[in-house]
């Protein structure tokens, strides 16, 4: 998280940056982890209506070449978004989307994910100057450093002094 000074000796937590706080090659490295539960793993695959037998089911998945329960990979893709907000669409006005997603290794209930943003471009708007498009590719690994998600994303985020609350 980033402070900025409010006072002698006084000082606010900041969430999020502005269009011009980026810069290209720049590498945001995001914390804190977090660690996956069943209960995670449950919630998010029955909540999104993903009842595949591999995330929910202990005696089927046991029986796969894991031998456990997989946590849903859009769970996964959702805690590694999640992990760059502040870093990345802290101030957004959109996400304005997500593509190249690969999912490259399994991830299992007791991992914990951690993610970095690495960023690819920076412009202004073409149609209103108060805002611009930052694209970052973020990398998502679990404890050992084993990488288990990637994607390159693109946020409409405003100039300092367009945002809101400014």
């Amino acid at each position: 998280m980033h402070v900025k000074t409010v006072g002698p000796k006084r000082y606010r937590a900041v969430y999020g940056r502005y269009l011009e706080d980026f810069e290209v090659g720049a590498v945001y490295e995001h914390s804190p982890g977090r660690t996956i539960t069943e209960t995670d793993n449950i919630h998010f695959s029955l909540l999104t209506m993903n009842q595949h037998p591999m995330h929910c089911d202990a005696e089927f998945s046991g029986k796969s070449q894991f031998g456990k329960p997989l946590v849903n990979s859009t769970l996964t893709l959702a805690v590694v978004v999640g992990l760059s907000v502040n870093d990345i669409s802290g101030k957004a006005i959109a996400n304005l989307g997500w593509k190249e997603i690969n999912l490259t290794a399994p991830v299992f209930a007791g991992d914990t994910l951690y993610a970095e943003s690495e960023v690819l471009d920076v412009r202004e708007s073409r149609s209103d100057n108060t805002r611009g498009i930052v694209t970052v590719r973020t990398r998502g690994s679990k404890q050992d450093g084993t990488e288990v998600v990637s994607f390159v994303r693109s946020a409409l985020v405003p100039k300092r002094g367009y945002g809101v609350g400014d």
